[in-house]
């Protein structure tokens, strides 16, 4: 083991376990304050940044820890302003995270899985397969990764990054103790300061970890429901057997019931063309989400290799809109952005080691050009 891996990797401790570490190496817990601003506002990777903790003190973190964000391997930045970053893990798997800037926003994608435990049929991440959950320091890594493509951390200047999705590679909620660290950090005033309204966790429908969730943090929710039904929800995505659509409705209602603000829940609709896109499956889903405070988000499939599914047709996606919007559900078209650099979503797929052997269903992958690509290795 080298002396890199033997040391403890500060980067993902939520402010909590933070002072717990300080307490356990004899130390005052209000050190873990100054220690954790140091980090995550001003981006320091090293001790000795740290002026204003003694000189004995710094070094005697330096022997037994460390602050350690992953390895950034690719940037692409698209022509419409988007940032993707391909990140290595330790392993040797990949991961994929994205900023979206629009309009004074700018909105960091990240992942929390290498790979995804689930298999969504229309989502390319399914189909790499799984290799294992990310820790809290590479899920709060991703943060650390966008702001610093800008320049040096600035803590009094304009925020580089202004709201956290996770809605990239995985689950969240399959990942539960790192990603639930990792939200604190984002939304501690001594970290990044993020607004609960402004850090959203998306899941598939994980019925019991939503209740587990509302014990322990605030964090504005997602759902990617993608069907009206029980029997179309099963194909596309396949948890729904588990955690039916009635079930995965009443933990959200049980969720926002435990806010205390008048917060909705963002539903996730991916549109595929002749599969849940008819105007009847619109009225569906209205008599659905009339039972759930929420507004829409309607995510036009973005095509990837090896998919048979195909994006709908303009018309039919504002049909489809319209149906929605007369019956008085806020819903938004969700813009496609940095498809040019496979950023769109669905799309992120990293590189994974995969240990379901999932990937070997989809192999071989053939790209736009129908060139054949060899099978991730």
């Amino acid at each position: 083991m080298t002396e890199s891996t033997q040391k403890i990797n500060l980067l993902g401790f939520s402010p909590k376990k933070l002072e717990e570490f300080f307490v356990s190496i004899g130390e005052k817990p209000f050190r873990s304050t100054q220690v954790l601003k140091w980090i995550h506002q001003f981006g320091a990777s090293s001790f000795d940044e740290m002026t204003n903790i003694s000189k004995a003190l710094r070094q005697k973190l330096s022997e037994v820890s460390e602050i350690r964000e992953p390895e950034v391997l690719v940037q692409n930045i698209s022509k419409d302003g988007t940032r993707k970053w391909v990140i290595q893990l330790d392993g040797g798997s990949a991961v994929e995270a994205v900023l979206i800037p629009e309009n004074g926003r700018a909105t960091l994608c990240i992942s929390s899985q290498i790979g995804c435990s689930l298999d969504c049929s229309f989502c390319s991440t399914g189909k790499q397969g799984f290799n294992r959950n990310l820790s809290a320091a590479e899920v709060i890594g991703q943060v650390r990764v966008a702001i610093r493509s800008f320049g040096p951390f600035d803590p009094n200047g304009d925020r580089r990054v202004t709201n956290v999705v996770l809605m990239g590679m995985g689950e969240p909620l399959m990942n539960f103790d790192n990603v639930v660290d990792a939200i604190q950090l984002m939304m501690d005033d001594n970290a990044y300061g993020l607004s609960k309204r402004r850090v959203t966790l998306s899941t598939a429908g994980v019925v019991p970890q939503i209740d587990k969730l509302s014990e322990v943090t605030d964090v504005s929710l997602a759902i990617s429901l993608h069907a009206p039904t029980d029997e179309l929800r099963d194909q596309l995505v396949p948890i729904n057997k588990r955690y039916p659509i009635a079930e995965l409705v009443d933990a959200c209602n049980r969720y926002m019931a435990s806010l205390k603000d008048k917060r909705v829940i963002t539903v996730e609709y991916t549109l595929i063309a002749g599969v849940n896109d008819h105007p009847s499956q619109a009225k569906q889903l209205v008599k659905l989400l009339k039972r759930l405070p929420c507004k829409l988000n309607l995510i036009p499939f973005n095509p990837f290799p090896n998919s048979d599914y195909r994006r709908p047709s303009e018309d039919a996606i504002q049909a489809f809109k319209m149906i929605m919007v007369k019956a008085g559900i806020v819903t938004t078209v969700r813009r496609t952005r940095g498809d040019d650099v496979d950023a769109a979503c669905g799309q992120l797929v990293g590189q994974v080691m995969d240990r379901t052997r999932r990937s070997e269903k989809y192999i071989p992958l053939k790209d736009a050009s129908g060139v054949q690509q060899e099978p991730p290795r």
